[in-house]
């Protein structure tokens, strides 16, 4: 069940703290009623669960300085302001610092619910993704895997929660064992389509005619269902898509296109050409290299990674000392350098 939305009245005026307070309480909010900007605050810490309705002119800290009081705390909380009549000046300037809304008095009550209900979904879906980016940086689940912390992985890990939610198609390149196909798991991971299929396949692993039945069909009697037709309304995932023939790459196009948007079906591609000094885009028609490639994650090789290194020597070390029952190796100052200094042509392979 959703959580109840706060709303948190700032006004000098009791009568209007009152008044707004019992009529949003009615519309099924849980409010707070603070008599000045000082008061308010106190209380309002950057996750605030709800929104703010304050006044402008008040005395001490006024509604302006409220305002950007408040965004420097958390600029995505939204914040409607009520105004003078007359006072549109203010309300635009308002809405220049950061202000969800205005509403200028005297003003329709529904109007003000209206207001509370679109700022107040606004507020739970910046919340349900935050906590989703902590629960990624905390390293649970599959993302536990990714493991690093170098300014590349952060940035990895924000783009897989990004694409992920976005729910279009994606391309991934990188060189083999930079993690391409845990990247894919992750993006589904994260998405709408989690609780749905993950097909996983390899474009290199099957002749054309072989390629043609397994993705597109037809379904013989007692045959495999086509992979298309599996993955409906999931993720298919299509390694080595440069190995995909021209005529079934227009097919595939063609299906993409009948999707329509936003996709039933999501395409994760992943190309392995890139340790060739080739690109995806070589090997694939520019249409269809241009559907897929408008969302694209392009994973760094381990010798990019920096201290990720010593981490992941330090993570396997352990693994093989707890398989193996030995100790942990110590790793000296020559050593680390030797190791932030190799190729590392396998990458984490």
């Amino acid at each position: 069940m959703a959580q109840t939305m706060k709303v948190a009245i700032v006004d000098d005026e009791q009568d209007m703290r009152q008044s707004i307070s019992q009529w949003l309480a009615l519309s099924g909010f849980d409010t707070e009623t603070y008599g000045s900007a000082e008061d308010a605050l106190k209380s309002l810490s950057p996750d605030f669960p709800g929104v703010v309705v304050s006044d402008i002119k008040m005395p001490g800290i006024d509604g302006m300085s409220f305002l950007k009081r408040l965004m420097s705390v958390d600029s995505a909380l939204p914040v409607i302001m009520i105004t003078g009549h007359g006072d549109v000046p203010m309300a635009v300037e308002a809405m220049q610092v950061g202000a969800f809304d205005f509403l200028e008095k005297p003003f329709d009550p529904d109007k003000m619910t209206e207001l509370a209900k679109r700022a107040s979904n606004a507020r739970r879906l910046t919340l349900d993704n935050r906590a989703l980016r902590r629960e990624l940086s905390d390293g649970t689940g599959i993302m536990k895997k990714l493991i690093g912390a170098s300014p590349v992985m952060e940035r990895l890990r924000e783009d897989i929660l990004d694409l992920g939610q976005a729910d279009g198609h994606v391309l991934i390149e990188g060189e083999t064992g930079t993690g391409k196909t845990l990247v894919a798991h992750a993006l589904h991971a994260v998405g709408a389509k989690a609780g749905k299929k993950f097909v996983l396949f390899s474009c290199a692993a099957h002749d054309e005619d072989a390629l043609a039945s397994r993705l597109f069909g037809p379904i013989e009697e007692g045959g495999q269902i086509p992979l298309l037709e599996e993955a409906r309304g999931g993720t298919l995932v299509l390694e080595d898509i440069e190995a995909l023939p021209q005529p079934l790459q227009a097919r595939l196009l063609s299906w993409m296109n009948d999707q329509g948007t936003p996709a039933e079906t999501r395409i994760v591609a992943i190309c392995n050409l890139q340790e060739q000094g080739k690109t995806c885009e070589d090997a694939l028609r520019p249409d269809l290299f241009y559907r897929l490639a408008a969302m694209k994650i392009t994973l760094p090789p381990l010798r990019q990674r920096g201290e990720d290194i010593l981490m992941l020597f330090q993570q396997f070390s352990e693994q093989y000392a707890d398989e193996y029952g030995c100790e942990v190796p110590d790793v000296s100052a020559q050593e680390a350098a030797q190791l932030l200094q190799a190729p590392w042509p396998g990458n984490i392979r």
